[in-house]
Parts: structure tokens; C-alpha cells; sequence
């Protein structure tokens, strides 16, 4: 909405326009510029839009100075403590809390969606055994339109409701059904009397051997990263739901799409190469090699490079990180791991860098990457899967956007331009003249 006053650009030979600027319940006036190509004939020039707002938003609301992060006006904190993950994607798609009706309804309706088709075991099967699992899950995530295409009108708010709950329910089956293959293990089938995440916790460590007996501590360490995990506002993945959404493809393609955009490193990769980065100084001798370390951090010639640490958006402390910091307490004193060498590493080097001026001038504070990884590899899952595992929990964010997207009445197909930079017109020399 605009708040009644106008940023005026001059260009040319003493022309000018005036733009409305727009304001948001919190966070920063916007200008808007959607007449800018059309009375100037210009573009503007954004690489990786970090000054652009792509669309109006009402999910996820992130203050980086602050180090603050709003899931629908809920602070993370309030919400890791207090709320479970499926009260979490009720809240991220409905827009409000559940009461305990609401709530046992929905936790229902998931229950009854966790199994999938059958057939799909035997679409595995064309898969590779060392496939690495975010390439098995990406072709699961985009096939589910194959198996599930009863409901994929977009516009009809039915459709959407369940296969958006068809997501939620049958994304941690996928996961797990993919670490299984990679092992050669059997399939482990859900289970109706768990928890989601109790359920998930189960098909990944299970097997038909043996009843597998549900450890409290692992399974509430793995709801909070799933909450922690759940939106971020919009991201390079979320992004990409949106943009790939916004062409009016089925949802299960444009989930797979953000599957695919988070397997990068710098992405959802990313507490991957901060456990890299960990169990490297480790071998090379541990906390009695930090100072050579932060050295070379700071020498830029040197290639060294502080995983876990600085983020995009962030710049304070991101508040997940210290959740997931306390979760590494509760995770690795139950396990018996407190004198865990990589959390007591991790440890040391984030008071080296939150100490050391460089670090802090530059506003380099860990992020939830930085201990996401070292609880998980506690609770026995695989460096490969951790990604996986991020796409198990943001696919309740990528469904809310996209839902809210399919439903704003300025939606349209995203099309970004460009500053082009290449050749001009020129002619085509047949091939004996070309030198």
C-alpha cells in the first residue's frame, strides 16, 4: 500500500517521474516501479536482487540487523520452545496458531497422506545405489505429479489444500526412502500411532528386524530443525517455487524445482561445508591450530573461508543459531557425546571469531548452519542427507508462498530483464568466408 509519498527520478536531459512508495506493516518503505519501463523506457539493474521486492508478502518476516525472524508474526524462539513442526506449518499456511481442534484435525489429515504410492518403490529402483540422495529425492518430488495428478487444478482452492498436504505428509517418506535405497536396506512403512517427526525418525533408522524404540531427546531435536528450517522469507529456493510457480505449473514441479535450487553449497548445502570445515581443522590438530587458522581466514590470498559464519540478510546473530547451539547441548548430553571434539572445536572458534575485530566489523556472526550439522551427524544422520532433510522442512514454507502467490490478485508469470551486454546485430558470413 502506498504511504503517500513519491521518490522522483531524474535522468535525461532534466526529465523526471515520480514512483509511490510503498510501506509494509514492518520492515522497509518499497519503491514501486512497475510504470518505470514503460513512461522511460529503462530497467532497472539488480544482480541477485538484493534491493528488489519481487512480490507482498504476509508469511515470513526477517530483520537482519536485529537478528530477528518472524514466522507470521510469531518471534522463532517463542515457537521452537513452545510449538511442535506440525503446529508450525499450520501456522505458516493457515495464518494463525491452531487450537487444539484445529490441531488434532490436521495433524490427522497429514497422518492419513504419509504413505506413498506403492508404484513409486519401483521408480527408485531406476536410480543408481550411490546416487546421492538429493538427485533421487528431486526426480521423487517432481514424479509425485505422476502419481498424485487427481488434484492439480491451481485454481481450485480444494486441489491446492490437498496437495499441499500430500507434501507435507509424504516428503519425510521420500527422505527416508532414499537414504534406504542408498544402503540397499528395506523400505520402512509409516506408522499411524507417531509423531510426524517420530514417524520420520523411525523409516530413517529402523529396520523390520527389530522394534525401533523412540528416543524423546532426538525426536524434539529434530521437530526444532525442522521448525528452524520451515520459511525464510524469500530465499533462492523459495524464489524459485515462486518463479517456477508463476508459470502455472503443478506444485509437486515447482517444489521439485526448489529442491533442486537448495542442493547448491551456498544454499542448503551449506552446513555440509561448515561440518567440512570442522572435521578438517580437526585432523589438521584441532583448537591448538585455531589462531594459524583465523589467520588465514583474514588473509584474503590465502583461499581459507569461515564456513557457518555472516549470511545474506543476517547481520547480527541469527537467532537460530543460538537455538540450535542449546539443541547441541540437550542432543549431545543425552547421547553421552558432551565431550564431542567437534562441538568443543566449534565452540572454541566461534569465541575466537566473536572476539577478533575483524569478525565483528564485518558483522560475521554464526549462523544455523554453523551447529545444524554437528547435531545431526550426533543423531546418526549422514553428511549427504542433511540436505534432504532441509528440503523435508521448507517444503511447508515453499507450499505457503506459493499457495499466497497463486492466490494474489498482481500474480503473474515472473519475467526478470536484463542489461545486455553482448554483441549487436550482425550478419551471417557463409562458412568459406568465415576466417
Amino acid at each position: 500500500m502506498s504511504n503517500g509519498t513519491k521518490a522522483v527520478l531524474n535522468y535525461g536531459d532534466g526529465k523526471s517521474i515520480e514512483f509511490p512508495v510503498m510501506k509494509g506493516t514492518v520492515g522497509p518503505d518499497v519503491v514501486d516501479i512497475r510504470t518505470l519501463y514503460g513512461k522511460t523506457g529503462m530497467f532497472t539493474y539488480d544482480p541477485g536482487f538484493l534491493s528488489t521486492a519481487s512480490c507482498q508478502s504476509r508469511i515470513t518476516y526477517i530483520d537482519g540487523d536485529k537478528g530477528e525472524l518472524l514466522y507470521r508474526g510469531y518471534p522463532i524462539e517463542q515457537l521452537a520452545a513452545h510449538c511442535d513442526f506440525l503446529e508450525t506449518c499450520y501456522l505458516l499456511l493457515k495464518g494463525e496458531l491452531p487450537t487444539p481442534a484445529q490441531k488434532a484435525a490436521f495433524v490427522d489429515t497429514v497422518t492419513k497422506h504419509t504413505m506413498v504410492n506403492e508404484q513409486m518403490q519401483f521408480f527408485m529402483r531406476g536410480f543408481r545405489r550411490d546416487a546421492h540422495p538429493m538427485a533421487v529425492l528431486t526426480g521423487l518430488v517432481g514424479a509425485m505429479s505422476a502419481f498424485y495428478h487427481d488434484a492439480l487444478d491451481i485454481n481450485d482452492p480444494h486441489d491446492r489444500e490437498i496437495s499441499a498436504m500430500r507434501l507435507i505428509a509424504k516428503m519425510p517418506t521420500l527422505v527416508a526412502m532414499s537414504y534406504k535405497y542408498s544402503l540397499g536396506q528395506p523400505y520402512i512403512y509409516p506408522k499411524n500411532d507417531l509423531s510426524y517427526t517420530a514417524n520420520f525418525v523411525r523409516m530413517m533408522f529402523g529396520t523390520p528386524c527389530e522394534e525401533y524404540k523412540i528416543n524423546d531427546t532426538v525426536v524434539r531435536a529434530l521437530d526444532r530443525i525442522f521448525i528452524l528450517h520451515a520459511d525464510h522469507e524469500q530465499n533462492a529456493s523459495t524464489s524459485t517455487v515462486r518463479l517456477c510457480g508463476s508459470s502455472g505449473t503443478n506444485p509437486f514441479a515447482a517444489v521439485a524445482a526448489g529442491v533442486a535450487c537448495l542442493w547448491g553449497p551456498a544454499h542448503g548445502g551449506a552446513n555440509e561445508a561448515c561440518l567440512n570445515m570442522l572435521q578438517q581443522l580437526q585432523q589438521q590438530g584441532g583448537v591448538s591450530k585455531l589462531g594459524e587458522f583465523v589467520a588465514k581466514v583474514k588473509d584474503p590470498n590465502s583461499g581459507a573461508r569461515l564456513m557457518g559464519f555472516g549470511h545474506r540478510v543476517y547481520k547480527n546473530y541469527d537467532p537460530r543459531a543460538k537455538l540450535m547451539r542449546e539443541t547441541c547441548y540437550e542432543v549431545l548430553g543425552e547421547l553421552g557425546l558432551e565431550d564431542d571434539p567437534l562441538f568443543k572445536l566449534a565452540m572454541a572458534l566461534e569465541k575466537v571469531a566473536l572476539e577478533d575485530d575483524y569478525f565483528v566489523k564485518r558483522k560475521l556472526y554464526p549462523n544455523v548452519d554453523y551447529y545444524s550439522g554437528i547435531v545431526q551427524k550426533a543423531l546418526g544422520i549422514p553428511v549427504a542427507m542433511f540436505t534432504g532433510i532441509f528440503s523435508l522442512a521448507r517444503t511447508v514454507g515453499w507450499i505457503a508462498q506459493w499457495q499466497e502467490m497463486i492466490t494474489d490478485p498482481e500474480y503473474k508469470i515472473g519475467r526478470p530483464r536484463q542489461l545486455f551486454s553482448g554483441a549487436t546485430s550482425r550478419n551471417v558470413m557463409p562458412i568459406d568466408k568465415r576466417k
